[in-house]
């Protein structure tokens, strides 16, 4: 599948989510965790994986690419902050409720819950949906060396969004 195939996919799903089409995959009562990221695969086929992800404050997916698989995400509700390697150090994103963005072999980058300009108006999670082509079978997590680098830490095979970490 092609990025924009993926961007489709995530801007369905988030709008699946968000009519109720997949209310009996939330956690109970709707009630998302709040000290560890929650995740459920809405769909799954041989070309694509869709997930729904829940995010929390101070949770790093840690620097990491997808292996072989091409990604998209659609912003649901809240803010992520994307801090993607550009081969000279990290620039960083943010993505608000409605904001897309695709991934392309090779992309490293670390994911987290972007804390709201105005904490009062926050009224639930922040949720993003997120497709996988092929569907993940591997994550690499990184490290940036001493000289400014990046460097591999581990591999490890997975078909989860979140990897081991």
């Amino acid at each position: 599948m092609r990025p924009a195939d993926l961007l489709r996919l995530t801007d369905q799903g988030a709008a699946d989510v968000l009519d109720g089409r997949h209310d009996a995959l939330l956690p109970p009562g709707g009630v998302f965790p709040r000290s560890e990221r929650w995740c459920v695969r809405l769909h799954s086929d041989d070309l694509v994986d869709l997930w729904l992800i829940s995010w929390v404050p101070d949770k790093s997916t840690e620097l990491h690419d997808h292996a072989g698989s091409l990604g998209a995400l659609t912003v649901l509700s809240g803010s992520l902050s994307e801090y993607r390697w550009n081969g000279d150090g990290l620039h960083h994103r943010r993505l608000d409720a409605g904001d897309q963005a695709s991934f392309p072999l090779g992309w490293v980058h670390d994911v987290t819950h972007a804390p709201a300009g105005d904490p009062i108006t926050v009224t639930g999670p922040t949720l993003s949906v997120h497709a996988y082509s092929p569907p993940l079978t591997a994550m690499s997590y990184y490290g940036i060396s001493d000289n400014g680098g990046l460097r591999r830490v581990r591999s490890v095979l997975t078909d989860l969004p979140e990897g081991d970490a």
